[in-house]
């Protein structure tokens, strides 16, 4: 499944977290009206996954893991 664009007028996509961030949320988002997940670990490894093609999820893996666990945290999404 590819990444929802942040803004889907412009389809414009950074390799950088910032742009990483705004796309998770999103993402997590839509994940979490369609889908039930037995752990929060789980949902981070569907969320990850839709966005397996944005740059920054392509060019750095494991921080853009940090980057979701960090979101999570900080706004409270789990």
């Amino acid at each position: 499944m590819p990444y929802i664009s942040p803004d889907s007028n412009t389809d414009r996509v950074f390799n950088n977290a910032d742009s990483f961030a705004m796309v998770f949320d999103a993402t997590w988002r839509k994940l979490t009206e369609k889908n039930t997940y037995e752990t929060q670990n789980e949902k981070i490894i569907s969320a990850l996954d839709a966005m397996s093609d944005h740059p920054f999820m392509i060019s750095s893996p494991e921080t853009a893991r940090q980057v979701a666990t960090f979101r999570i945290r900080l706004l409270e999404l789990d």
